[in-house]
């Protein structure tokens, strides 16, 4: 059995596929790699397929109709034969010396026999122009929120700080914690990484922080997903992931204080971005769409409304007419460094 399955999700990515793998293959036959080719139209299937004739012990191919970023999450969830598993984007890459810390880490606990659910590490913003050079990085870290060391559980766990939640590119999950609670994230829907780190977190019991700068998070694409003008065109996406991921739990039923605040506030940063964006658009069916969304959740849920809707942010959030709007524009930075946009 593999040690740790690597996912790639690929769509028409020709252009930055062989630089992501040069990062990934020196894993060895540790790892599994799995190229999901998600209905590209350009080289990609090509270039998927002649990785796994070169490396036939690491690299799988897998090739299925378009399904958007999630689903090929899910394809790669399915697929994945690795004890762990982590999703690594074609436009993204690992750390080497990084990448050697955490298959030792993997390898120690395994030869041990040792329960792992989460392990998490840091992750780097690696903003470049639009000739490729690199502009500025940035590490996301939480030196301040979790123990180091030693495995933990939520109970152990400090305050988050504001842009440092644990996002998608911060997480290996244990494979059969994915499998067992039968994650499925949405077809043809971005912004789906944000369920990837919400719906298993009540499963996850044992964690550990390794405090390293493992994965480099590329930004600055004009056609990135979390570029601001691209939010804005998909602002009904982002809509759907806010209204999955508030209906994925009952909130005031989870024991555990620290879990449960940590989602909270989770769920209140996607309120934040979705309203945000909303107000940018700033048209007469954008404001619309924003009742809509807050009276939907109203009516499933009113004491969890109630608990975003009367916080300071959800006060902020709703205020009337343009004062109103010129401060939910200034909750525009929030968004920004919660999801790492330009």
């Amino acid at each position: 059995m593999k040690l740790l399955t690597i996912t790639v999700p690929s769509y028409n990515s020709e252009a930055y596929l062989d630089r992501c793998m040069a990062t990934l293959l020196p894993g060895g036959d540790e790892v599994e790699i799995l190229i999901v080719d998600d209905g590209s139209t350009d080289r990609t299937a090509e270039i998927a397929d002649e990785y796994e004739r070169k490396y036939p012990n690491i690299v799988r191919a897998i090739h299925k109709e378009n399904g958007g970023h999630g689903d090929a999450v899910t394809t790669g969830i399915r697929n994945a034969t690795g004890l762990f598993f982590k999703v690594v984007d074609s436009d993204d890459s690992l750390a080497p010396e990084a990448y050697k810390q955490v298959l030792d880490f993997l390898r120690r606990i395994v030869k041990k026999n040792h329960e792992l659910d989460m392990l998490i590490s840091n992750f780097v913003y690696d903003r470049h122009d639009e000739n490729g050079d690199v502009l500025r990085q940035k590490s996301i870290d939480y030196r301040k929120t979790l123990p180091r060391g030693r495995f933990f559980s939520w109970k152990e766990i400090g305050k988050f700080q504001t842009g440092h939640y644990l996002l998608m590119h911060a997480v290996i999950y244990r494979t059969s914690l994915l499998k067992g609670i039968n994650l499925t994230l949405p077809k043809h829907t971005f912004y789906v990484d944000n369920i990837y780190v919400y719906k298993p977190f009540p499963y996850v019991r044992v964690m550990y922080y390794l405090d390293v700068d493992f994965y480099m998070y590329y930004t600055g694409r004009e056609d990135q997903s979390v570029n601001q003008q691209v939010m804005m065109k998909r602002i009904d996406q982002q809509d759907r992931v806010n209204r999955i991921i508030f209906d994925a739990f009952d909130l005031e039923k989870i024991s555990n204080k620290k879990l449960r605040s940590y989602l909270y506030s989770y769920l209140q940063i996607m309120c934040t971005v979705t309203t945000v964006h909303y107000a940018l658009i700033n048209t007469e069916d954008s404001k619309q769409k924003k009742e809509a969304l807050w009276s939907y959740m109203k009516k499933e849920n009113q004491t969890m409304w109630r608990h975003l809707r009367f916080s300071a942010q959800g006060i902020a959030l709703n205020l009337p007419g343009k004062v109103g709007r010129a401060i939910v524009c200034r909750g525009y930075g929030l968004a920004q460094r919660f999801f790492g946009f330009s």
